[in-house]
């Protein structure tokens, strides 16, 4: 079986995996010895102990538990490099602002005092780019493996997007007169031109579903600006962007454009892929019989990408829905502190994949008429 596999893979294939798994056990290597990099000491545990629990019952009657343990670990950079510092750490059974620490865990830290050879010194925060790397590894290797060709494009345009993003948002922070949803309007334009000319090529379906994806963003964006304005922002609750300098209003529809994008591009493609694919293997199908197909498909995914729309914004405020039902705050309040603003930008992304589904069945059998007008 293997044989048949390595048959199978082309010398530029074989070229690019020995390439990434190169770069896999180097980085691996990397993060797990870059101590140096750091102007912060750093320090490996190598040895734990629990020395108290404590039983806490907070104003709301709640039981809880607070654990002590001493820690001794080794720096690993510095002048202290290679000696051992003491260390104390508290942590509670729900962990929400605390770690409990284990040998081989690393850790920044803080040097408070010398005494004879012993140092000992305070925790500031945990070293996490091992385990960011893996995971970021895992998710590559997944893409390659299950995508091929496609998956490495999507990865390119994954990162081409995230640094476009991250340069837009220091456009932002550095220029406060800026309109932020602007920004992002020319963003969202360039993440979907390049996301999709990347991974799908440059076709007519890429167009079509470039057309679809840009019509129905902004709709749906257009859609919930009407709304906000006509209901005077009733209902929304903007308590969790309290700790922001800028304009509340502007940050939420920004989230609403990006937000939305993702969904609205994956059923533009969807849409569009379907239809050209029912052509090509039969080019003398007709465009009725296309949009007869094409409503289908919309209709079979239109159920099922909203519930993930809904599902994704839902479940980030979940800890934070338990914690006000904790504490005893009315089942109506706490749906309206927690998810008036997850709701809204569910609501809005919904909007964007129902209205793209007839947007990208008619700009896309617009291309096919196109097409085949040419042939």
């Amino acid at each position: 079986m293997i044989v048949s596999i390595l048959n199978k893979i082309t010398k530029t294939q074989f070229f690019l995996y020995i390439v990434l798994l190169l770069l896999f056990i180097g980085s691996i290597l990397f993060v797990n010895h870059n101590y140096s990099y750091y102007d912060r000491p750093i320090a490996e545990i190598i040895n734990t102990e629990l020395i108290e629990t404590t039983e806490i019952i907070d104003h709301f009657d709640n039981e809880d538990h607070l654990f002590t343990q001493t820690l001794i670990a080794v720096l690993k950079n510095g002048e202290e490099k290679g000696n051992l510092i003491h260390l104390t750490n508290q942590f509670s059974t729900s962990k929400a602002y605390d770690h409990e620490f284990k040998v081989g865990h690393k850790l920044f830290v803080s040097i408070n005092d010398k005494v004879n050879t012993e140092l000992t010194g305070s925790i500031e925060d945990v070293k996490r780019d091992t385990y960011v790397l893996l995971v970021a590894w895992i998710f590559i290797f997944i893409l390659i493996i299950v995508g091929k060709k496609q998956g490495l494009l999507s990865i390119i345009s994954l990162a081409v997007n995230a640094v476009l993003l991250w340069y837009a948002l220091d456009i932002y922070i550095n220029n406060s007169g800026m309109n932020l949803v602007l920004i992002c309007s020319v963003s969202a334009i360039l993440f979907t031109v390049i996301s999709l000319l990347l991974v799908n090529g440059v076709n007519e379906k890429t167009y079509a579903a470039i057309l679809a994806t840009l019509i129905g963003t902004f709709s749906s964006l257009l859609i919930a600006y009407l709304v906000i304005l006509f209901t005077a922002e009733s209902g929304l609750r903007y308590e969790e962007m309290q700790f922001s300098t800028r304009p509340y209003h502007m940050l939420f529809m920004a989230g609403l454009l990006v937000g939305s994008l993702g969904a609205v591009m994956d059923v533009a493609i969807t849409m569009s892929s379907s239809i050209f694919g029912l052509y090509e293997k039969n080019n003398n199908i007709s465009l009725q019989a296309l949009k007869k197909s094409g409503m289908e498909i919309g209709k079979d995914i239109m159920g099922t990408m909203t519930n993930i729309l809904f599902f994704v914004y839902i479940s980030g405020s979940i800890p934070l829905i338990l914690l006000y039902l904790k504490n005893d705050s009315q089942f109506g309040f706490t749906l309206s502190m927690t998810l008036s603003l997850e709701l809204a930008r569910a609501l809005a992304g919904g909007i964007g994949i129902v209205l793209t589904i007839p947007i990208g069945l008619y700009t896309t059998l617009f291309f096919v008429q196109r097409k085949r007008g040419r042939e």
